[in-house]
């Protein structure tokens, strides 16, 4: 696509890393900070007009909404606030597939802070999009290309 990509693991803090290299989930305190970062940067990307693509577990409804709407999602529940209007049009690829395949692909990836057991974890935390989140579901027991068509699709 040419479109600028950002792989959201490269801007979880330190402490962040240690936590879960120690196989200790994340919790919502921990991911907040991380994922206002993420919005700051797509949102800087957007004024710029840069298309881009970004790799993130945003496993809850609400870290969608901040990185959509930024740190006042939070307080407000909303996407942007009155006067403000940092909200972002995203489109959330919501890649789906059972524990056991996801547990595969980790177990193939090397050097990288989150250990395979945490990914009971993430299944518990996992909200999946649903309406009115603007979002489509593709389902990892598909081939890699026919992902990455169905995503082109989606988005052109």
């Amino acid at each position: 696509l040419g479109w600028k990509f950002y792989d959201a693991d490269d801007y979880h803090s330190l402490e962040n890393k240690k936590k879960m290299e120690k196989g200790i989930p994340l919790n919502d305190e921990d991911r907040i900070p991380w994922l206002c970062t993420l919005h700051d940067i797509l949102w800087r990307e957007d004024a710029s007009r840069q298309d881009t693509v970004l790799a993130c577990s945003a496993l809850k409804r609400m870290y969608r909404r901040v990185l959509i709407g930024g740190a006042c999602a939070i307080e407000s529940n909303q996407p942007e606030q009155p006067g403000e209007n940092r909200a972002l049009k995203i489109l959330f690829v919501h890649l789906d597939g059972p524990m056991d395949i996801i547990a595969g692909r980790l177990e193939k990836r090397r050097g990288h802070f989150m250990p395979l057991e945490l990914l009971k974890s993430q299944f518990e935390t996992l909200e999946p999009p649903s309406a009115p989140e603007n979002f489509i579901t593709v389902s990892l027991e598909k081939s890699l290309p026919e992902i990455v068509l169905e995503i082109e699709s989606a988005i052109l």
